[in-house]
């Protein structure tokens, strides 16, 4: 049961948080923030998304507020250093701001880039990490399936990890696994997952060999792990440029599932300038457990006041739909 509305605006707060660098078309991040009887939570749909598919967010978020979270099997989470659309040169200083983190994921295929800017880039990452590191590379569906595999022969000679979501369909990621299979380079899938009416047909289809989920997209920690277990494929768990309280939630994800074969996505808090706790990975993983949000970092980090409107707003539309 969706607690009521009053009791997530009692305590809600909207912070907004800056970037080091741009990432997703985002310079600031903002949050809703609410605290529940199990402690803080997140409520962070993107600005573009509409009130259905942020309902689920928001079911996310209540659930984390409101209910214990699975039992923890490890205590932390290996987690991977991401790698915005920058120019080459700028690699060193961004991976400088991961530490002890063996494995990137770099951003590629982004709008007004050409593949060169993606082959620099992902150069640029295995020269600064030497052979032993692991690079994926992420596409956010970009890429048509012609494109997709040009693109993956050009970049194949780095040792990719895996390609995320090269292509936007279902179909195409089927059509293009089937392509570069010889090549020995996994397709994860994401967007697939997240923003699908089925999160399972990628698996039916046999288009991914691993998922990447995210706990506030898909619902929440337990229906992520449902999900994983009923797509029987590897997981890696990653953030959708959450605070240290949403990072929180991944984590205990992260932790709850029966395998972890890869890095996970959960160490983007090194991406912000600032934010309302220290999420950021140390040697390499970041802590399990709950986030308390410092009440200074708090107040320094509020978002302006018609963008708190516009998330309370949002908050009441979404619970009204939650409820109804």
């Amino acid at each position: 049961m969706i607690p009521p509305l009053v009791d997530l605006l009692d305590t809600a707060r909207v912070v907004a948080l800056p970037m080091t660098t741009r990432f997703r078309g985002v310079d600031v991040r903002e949050a809703l923030l609410f605290e529940g009887p199990e402690g803080w939570a997140e409520f962070s749909p993107f600005a573009e998304y509409d009130d259905a598919e942020a309902s689920t967010w928001l079911a996310a978020a209540v659930a984390d507020a409101w209910e214990p979270r699975p039992p923890a099997l490890r205590d932390r989470v290996r987690v991977n250093a991401t790698v915005p659309a920058v120019p080459a040169e700028r690699v060193p200083a961004v991976l400088a701001r991961f530490d002890g983190c063996r494995t990137a994921k770099v951003k590629v295929a982004e709008g007004g880039q050409t593949l060169a800017d993606d082959v620099a880039r992902v150069r640029a990452v295995r020269e600064e990490m030497g052979p032993e590191g692991r690079i994926r590379v992420d596409a956010n569906g970009g890429w048509n399936v012609d494109e997709a595999e040009r693109a993956i022969h050009a970049l194949a000679p780095f040792d990719l990890e895996y390609a995320e979501q090269p292509c936007a369909t279902v179909a195409e990621l089927a059509e293009l696994r089937a392509r570069i299979r010889h090549l020995g380079i996994p397709v994860a899938a994401d967007e697939s997952v997240r923003k699908a009416a089925d999160p399972l047909a990628v698996a039916r289809a046999g288009a991914a060999d691993l998922l990447v989920i995210k706990a506030q997209p898909l619902g929440g920690i337990r229906r992520a792990i449902g999900i994983v277990a009923e797509a029987g494929l590897p997981a890696v768990v990653s953030s959708a440029l959450d605070t240290a309280v949403g990072l929180s939630q991944g984590a205990a994800l992260a932790a709850a599932l029966p395998t972890l074969d890869h890095d996970c996505g959960l160490g983007t808090a090194s991406l912000f300038a600032a934010d309302v706790a220290d999420a950021r990975p140390s040697g390499g993983t970041v802590a399990v457990g709950r986030v308390v949000p410092d009440p200074q970092a708090l107040d320094r980090l509020a978002a302006p006041a018609e963008r708190k409107d516009w998330w309370r707003d949002r908050l009441v539309r979404c619970h009204a739909l939650l409820a109804g």
